[in-house]
């Protein structure tokens, strides 16, 4: 489903990737962990179209991602839950959840309000409150039901667990969890590294903008090396 290969990115005088390839599988849900300012959202970030390649590839099925604008990245079905939820705070959920389908674009449609509503049933309660006024539980799981609306192809999700109650993570982790078995395919950046290895089937961990380490979730998750270096630490970008 997606393939990126030899990614690099300069921002702000920032040398951000350098020389990434990683790929995942359709119905994969691959997580992406390292620490503080390793590249892990300007990757997700790059794949959006948010932030230009200076050179290297991304591809998504049969289409050359590498040069194209959010909204064509979006019209494809590349669909982010950016960091920090971004939801509409003047809206409704509602409004919120029906903007999401205009990401379509012709597509056809995999899930409707009803769907989200089945993975959160209080957004189905709150459907007539403006987003602003929701917990920030309750805005992630708005986030995640806003790009289920555009039918992805591919879902970025960049932290769904931050700034959240544990019992929150819980129930946003129960959600994931149900996609996985409905076959999405889903690339994760997670600050809770050992959380994301439970979700995921494969993970690649960056450091200084490089791929470090790849893998089957299940060995990094048992690497002593790995849970040393990465599972300890707060890996938040």
């Amino acid at each position: 489903m997606l393939d990126i290969s030899d990614l690099e990115v300069h921002y702000d005088g920032i040398h951000a990737l350098r020389g990434v390839s990683l790929n995942v599988g359709t119905g994969e849900v691959v997580a992406l962990i390292g620490p503080n300012g390793a590249g892990k959202s300007t990757l997700i970030n790059a794949v959006s179209g948010l932030v230009p390649a200076a050179s290297g590839a991304i591809r998504v099925g049969n289409d050359d991602l590498t040069r194209f604008k959010p909204w064509t990245v979006s019209a494809k079905g590349v669909l982010q839950v950016p960091e920090g939820r971004q939801v509409f705070s003047e809206m409704t959920v509602l409004e919120n959840l029906q903007l999401g389908a205009t990401a379509l674009h012709g597509r056809p449609r995999d899930a409707g309000v009803e769907d989200v509503f089945e993975l959160f049933p209080i957004l189905e309660e709150r459907s007539s409150q403006l987003a602003g006024s929701l917990s920030g539980g309750q805005q992630q799981m708005l986030a995640i039901g806003r790009a289920l609306m555009g039918s992805p192809k591919l879902l970025l999700l960049d932290e769904p667990s931050l700034g959240l109650a544990p019992v929150v993570i819980s129930q946003v982790f129960a959600a994931l969890k149900k996609l996985k078995e409905q076959g999405m395919t889903i690339l994760l950046i997670e600050q809770n590294a050992t959380l994301a290895l439970e979700l995921s089937n494969r993970a690649y961990i960056l450091d200084q903008g490089r791929i470090v380490l790849s893998g089957d979730s299940a060995d990094l998750a048992a690497d002593e090396g790995v849970v040393a270096h990465y599972l300890g630490v707060d890996a938040e970008e």
